[in-house]
């Protein structure tokens, strides 16, 4: 492997640590990777990669690529990445808008690769930046910021010419998944607390995903609200559907003051509070991921009691 990947998987994903930086070039070229939008051909080895998605900038990190710029969808300032991929950029990336693409700065950068893998799914943001350079967009049958950190790994390293160095990121965070303890037969509900409002998350969403690949059941009426989205909105009226076996829910944009003081919140409720937790837990890259395993699970398993 690569020394990117090395202290990538070794230190992060094994030991939830940060670790040094890697700018290691693509290794292949002539590849064609398949999205919801069609197949999308790499000519070159890519050298200029941004990275507008959610988390394929951390992604891209994990496999020792260093992109030139980057959306920061989690709002961390700096370099855009959160402290579970601290020490992997070398030079920090220009920081770019997230929902709103302002397409004249990402053909600034020269980029001869676009990930934007999680994202609204939208054809014609697709269609504008394939125009700027071979855009790799989700795979096909996900819903809008729906690609899974498992999906995206492929993604990206097969655009990356990583394929190798992707199978083992898989695999690392498999075994650290399979590691920790399981939570088969119990339910669960993650929600959020933003603007005076209430909602939680369905299959389709990393938050959601993670607690189903710990073995928990989501509740079946919550996730019947979905209608091809991640996140749904809960009337005050109804806050009885945030409890389960496990609820966990955080505040958005706020501390935690508000979501402890409201009476009609679940009284077991488990209200994360630690923002680097909570960033990592919505993350969705398997670097966040990781983070969110080594220090989620065992709030989970107290909670539980």
């Amino acid at each position: 492997m690569k020394r990117g990947l090395v202290v990538a998987l070794s230190a992060l994903l094994l030991a939830a640590c940060g670790g040094g930086g890697g700018d290691a070039a693509p290794t292949s070229s002539g590849v064609t990777v398949d999205t919801r939008f069609g197949p999308v051909t790499i000519e070159e080895p890519p050298t200029r990669v941004v990275a507008l998605g959610w988390s394929d900038a951390e992604t891209a990190l994990a496999l020792g690529v260093q992109p030139v710029g980057a959306s920061d969808w989690l709002a961390f300032g700096g370099k855009g990445v959160g402290p579970w991929a601290e020490g992997l950029y070398q030079q920090a990336p220009t920081l770019l808008g997230t929902t709103e693409i302002d397409y004249e700065a990402v053909a600034a950068l020269q980029p001869d690769l676009i990930l934007n893998t999680r994202s609204d799914n939208d054809e014609k943001k697709h269609e504008t930046l394939s125009k700027i350079a071979p855009t790799i967009g989700a795979p096909k049958d996900v819903i809008p910021y729906g690609t899974s950190w498992r999906q995206q790994v492929e993604l990206v390293a097969k655009a990356l010419g990583k394929v190798s160095e992707g199978e083992e990121v898989v695999a690392a965070l498999d075994a650290k998944f399979a590691a920790n303890e399981k939570f088969d037969g119990r339910t669960a509900v993650v929600g959020a607390y933003f603007d005076g409002k209430f909602g939680a998350y369905v299959s389709g969403d990393p938050r959601a995903d993670f607690l189903k690949a710990l073995g928990f059941t989501l509740r079946e009426d919550v996730e019947a609200l979905a209608s091809g989205s991640f996140y749904v909105d809960i009337s005050t009226e109804r806050l009885d559907l945030l409890t389960a076996d496990l609820s966990v829910l955080f505040p958005i944009g706020g501390d935690a003051t508000a979501l402890k003081a409201n009476p009609l919140v679940p009284e077991k409720a488990l209200i994360l509070e630690d923002e680097a937790l909570v960033n990592a837990f919505s993350s969705g890259s398997a670097l966040g991921t990781a983070y969110a395993l080594d220090h989620a699970v065992p709030l989970f398993t107290t909670a539980l009691g």
